[in-house]
């Protein structure tokens, strides 16, 4: 089973945990990647983040199917947000389930990584004394 949404609304982790529950999976992985209220200690006020929606999903599905294949894992959910973002906001939530720890712990961990190398996700921070793009992807 593959989830994938990308939304302005916020994120849920209690609802992706519902989405990816399978009798039949004995391990659990999550990662939430949460706004920090600081970078190179500089308080952050906010972030932006916008996207090609369209291409980030295919995108998105791309690295979940191979993730699948590499690591054997039957159900993935990945849910990120756009728009505006203050700190402790979830901005990405990455569920994977299977019967084995090690496969789950690695497959997030590829899903996040490589989310974050591909996917035309744009994020912009925002300072008290002006903002920066970062993450900015092909």
């Amino acid at each position: 089973m593959i989830d994938i949404k990308i939304t302005e609304d916020p994120l849920s982790i209690v609802h992706c945990l519902e989405i990816a529950q399978d009798l039949g999976s004995g391990g659990i992985a999550t990662f939430i990647g949460t706004v920090r209220n600081k970078t190179k200690d500089k308080p952050v006020i906010r972030l932006e983040y916008e996207c090609y929606q369209s291409m980030a999903i295919k995108e998105i599905q791309k690295i979940v199917e191979k993730a699948i294949s590499l690591f054997s894992v039957r159900n993935v959910v990945v849910h990120h947000r756009t728009g505006m973002l203050y700190p402790g906001d979830a901005a990405v939530i990455i569920i994977v389930s299977d019967g084995h720890r090690d496969a789950v712990f690695d497959a997030c961990r590829y899903i996040i990584d490589t989310v974050k190398q591909k996917v035309p996700i744009w994020k912009k921070e925002v300072f008290e004394d002006g903002d920066e793009w970062v993450s900015a992807h092909p």
